[in-house]
């Protein structure tokens, strides 16, 4: 399947991906459209936050953190054999080789130390593919923290391994019944939760999504991917700087990391959707959870159901700073099947021995398509964000193949 759009000449480089504009905007996206009752907690999140960003206390705290808990910093791994086979030099940014197996808890451990510095004896989350919700669990037993963590019943049946991971850590999981059972849902029923717990929780959102200041906060909490990949390619690559950068995106937070640390570069960068939820590529200006971004939705304006094999990707919309980016022409967005997602992480594991989420495996197959069809030109060099290990899916994986 060709995508419809079209790289923007030229690519503009520098005054993208700072701080938001007043009121928390990206463009003409983002927004605080949160319920009275939550416009103050809002308000405090955003004033802690710039409060403790600023402080080097705090940022040394978290870097100890993801250092000696998390397993930072990750490395960034030659695919040889794949990279023969497609004609480009891919590399890959792993992290599936983080604590928990993915990139969310480098913002997890964020929030839950803002979270401990307000006060807050609680974190409440929403998950789909499991990973958040495993990464809150897991920063909240480290930081003597309650977690509550709501999820779609659909997800909690195909992603059984998280659960149960995310109840041995202490964790209440709370199944959402309602709506199709999956991300958007589990999303809306911890807002819910939030809006009679403000005074003692705090809500760990796991994405670019939701109101200000969380799209900006989680993207600099993410930051670290894309400034250790700009180091690293530094010292790898002749150019020191990659063609293309390229990461899934269902909210959009492993990729807004990612391509932080690039926004300035010549690098194209390329986040890829779900075909059936497709928000950035096919979506519509609307509101949902919080921000003003594109959303999937019917002729009336009803948010329509989103569909992945990869639960991650399984959201009918994408984070507003990824609206902006598209507007811009900074970023492309482009499309994958599950089929093709299936088929490469299959390949993935058969030429380099790594099993990748079918989140992360989005991103590859656009890679391979790309290659195939001359969209990636012969010798270029690809940097491809790994976002989570694929253990999760085995069980997906298993009746598939």
């Amino acid at each position: 399947m060709r995508d419809v759009l079209q790289w923007r000449e030229p690519v503009p480089l520098g005054g993208t991906m700072g701080e938001p504009r007043a009121r928390g905007r990206f463009g003409e996206y983002g927004g605080r459209y949160a319920p009275e009752s939550l416009v103050e907690a809002c308000r405090e999140v955003d004033e802690e936050f710039r409060e403790a960003w600023a402080d080097p206390g705090f940022r040394g705290a978290l870097a100890r953190l993801l250092a000696v808990h998390a397993g930072r910093p990750t490395p960034l791994t030659p695919a040889g054999r794949l990279s023969e086979a497609l004609g480009v030099r891919l590399y890959l940014k792993r992290e599936d080789l983080t604590h928990t197996g993915s990139h969310k808890i480098n913002n997890v451990l964020g929030q839950a130390l803002l979270a401990t510095r307000m006060g807050r004896r609680r974190l409440i989350a929403e998950t789909g593919a499991g990973q958040h919700g495993v990464a809150t669990a897991t920063a909240a037993a480290l930081l003597g923290l309650e977690a509550t963590v709501f999820m779609g019943e659909r997800d909690i049946e195909r992603q059984a391994l998280n659960v149960f991971r995310m109840r041995m850590l202490g964790a209440e999981v709370v199944p959402v019944t309602t709506g199709s059972r999956t991300l958007k849902d589990a999303t809306s029923e911890a807002m819910r939760h939030w809006v009679g717990a403000t005074g003692d929780s705090h809500y760990c959102i796991g994405s670019v999504i939701g109101p200000d200041p969380y799209p900006w906060m989680v993207r600099e909490f993410q930051r670290v991917i894309g400034d250790e990949a700009r180091g690293q390619c530094a010292a790898e690559l002749r150019t020191g700087v990659p063609d293309y950068v390229v990461a899934c995106v269902g909210g959009g937070s492993n990729a807004a990391g990612t391509f932080a640390g690039f926004a300035d570069t010549p690098a194209r960068l390329v986040g890829v959707e779900a075909a059936g939820g497709a928000g950035a590529a096919r979506g519509r200006l609307g509101v949902l959870h919080g921000c003003r971004s594109l959303f999937l939705q019917d002729d009336d304006g009803q948010i329509t159901q989103a569909h992945s094999i990869a639960a991650g990707l399984d959201y009918p919309g994408v984070g507003p700073e990824h609206a902006h980016l598209r507007d811009l022409g900074r970023a492309r967005y482009v499309t994958v099947t599950d089929d093709e997602a299936v088929g490469a992480a299959v390949r993935l594991a058969r030429a380099e021995g790594i099993v990748p989420a079918l989140e992360s495996a989005h991103a590859l197959a656009w890679v391979i398509r790309a290659a195939g069809d001359g969209d990636l030109p012969a010798g270029s060099t690809v940097l491809m964000t790994l976002s989570g290990r694929g253990d999760k899916d085995v069980s997906t994986l298993k009746e598939l193949l």
